[in-house]
């Protein structure tokens, strides 16, 4: 494997953020033994591990790898998953029909199929339906179980209301094609409550909630708006771009100490498997070690005690110093000249936690690996990633900061 290969399969999403400490949870039953804990909603069993379909396996050439993805889609399916969570533009474009190819031989009664309405692209009322429809084509499918506007902050909003995308998507229940409508959220608790006010049939939301985003990102607000209105809820970056799933290395110490045989994605679910009103929370699987260690998680899933939640706590303070972007990962960003945004602030923040003595070099080396295209000092300060990031980061004058400790360390 080239460096280049290294950084795509390797991304650390950061994990900036002040913690909330002293939450409160309403502890939810274990899930019964040998079995994926699984959520009641209206009247079916959704499996509380839902399959994201963003970080797909990928091939060296960086395409889908889907003879893999087939599998762990059947491994999946075996350990009781039984939601698949897709979008219109996830793997540029091509994870719709990568897993309407990867579920097309299964009973399609024997699982939820999920997609979204990508209402940030929309040029014309005429789009909504021409998109709706190819999605269908490229899923195999017929209908959608669970279906969303897609990620919703305000500019969004306002082409949803624009584009009569509400009036055609209930069209579409009527006629079979959509079981569950639904949104997911990406910009403040005012919005959010905006958006639910605005129509009242909205049947489940999806929200970025995770032990970091508690408070940082106001999620503990998002998350009780939610209650309030009794919309069931999808977790969406459960490990915040596998940052919560990737601790430095005085994190994970601590939760090794305490509990050996656990990995540090785990303890990241259990955080949430705490909270009452979850549907499902998503993870995006990129290797069969991924998909298993979850499948370990979410069978006789039960939330953190009160000592683990102390201990996990002790962890994240420990990381927090460490990191210094809060980027996911999520690849909304799509820079108009092809700056890899993600994998630049990814191998910042490993430099900022690698303990290793010759961390400068390791840095400047991958950074290096990097085509010299796709590096930070050919951001043209647009603005338009600003625009789009769902963690509303200044990601130009990061991008600058970056660019200016490589050349330092470079210089050294």
């Amino acid at each position: 494997m080239n460096r280049r290969e290294f950084i795509k399969n390797s991304i650390l999403a950061a994990s900036g953020a002040v913690l909330l400490s002293g939450c409160t949870f309403k502890t939810s039953s274990p899930s019964p033994a040998g079995t994926i804990a699984t959520s009641k909603f209206k009247n079916i069993a959704v499996s509380m591990l839902g399959f994201g379909a963003m970080r797909l396996p990928t091939t060296a050439n960086g395409t889908i790898d889907d003879s893999l993805n087939k599998k762990m889609v059947e491994t999946a399916i075996n350990a009781g998953i039984n939601y698949f969570d897709t979008a219109y533009m996830y793997m540029g474009g091509k994870s719709e029909e990568a897993m309407g190819d990867a579920l097309k031989k299964y009973d399609r009664n024997s699982f939820n199929l999920t997609t979204k309405m990508p209402v940030m692209i929309l040029e014309k009322e005429e789009d909504v339906e021409r998109i709706f429809n190819e999605q269908l084509e490229r899923c195999q499918t017929d209908h959608f179980d669970f279906y969303l506007v897609h990620c919703l902050n305000k500019h969004n909003w306002e082409n949803t209301k624009k584009y009569n995308v509400i009036p055609f998507l209930e069209k579409m229940k009527k006629e079979g094609k959509i079981k569950y409508l639904g949104f997911s959220h990406h910009d403040t608790p005012e919005l959010l409550q905006e958006i639910i006010d605005y129509y009242d049939k909205w049947e489940f939301v999806q929200l970025q909630i995770n032990r970091i985003d508690w408070k940082a990102c106001r999620g503990k607000e998002q998350y009780e708006i939610a209650r309030k209105a009794n919309l069931p809820i999808v977790i969406m970056e459960p490990l915040r771009g596998s940052a919560l799933a990737n601790l430095n290395a005085e994190a994970t110490k601590i939760l090794r100490d305490y509990n050996p045989d656990a990995s540090t994605a785990s303890w990241a679910f259990r955080w949430l498997a705490g909270l009452d009103g979850i549907l499902t929370m998503l993870s995006g699987m990129t290797k069969p070690e991924h998909l298993e260690d979850n499948i370990k998680t979410f069978t006789n899933l039960k939330p953190l005690s009160e000592e683990e939640q102390k201990v996990y706590d002790k962890a994240l303070a420990a990381h927090m110093k460490s990191q210094a972007i809060g980027c996911t990962a999520c690849r909304y960003c799509e820079c108009p000249v092809g700056v890899d945004i993600a994998s630049i602030f990814s191998l910042y923040n490993q430099y900022q936690y690698d303990d290793r003595s010759n961390k400068a070099m390791s840095f400047i080396n991958h950074y290096e690996a990097l085509k010299e295209s796709t590096r930070a000092d050919k951001c043209i300060k647009c603005g338009l990633c600003k625009t789009k990031c769902p963690q509303q980061l200044d990601i130009p004058t990061l991008l600058a900061k970056v660019d200016k400790e490589y050349k330092a360390l470079k210089s050294v």
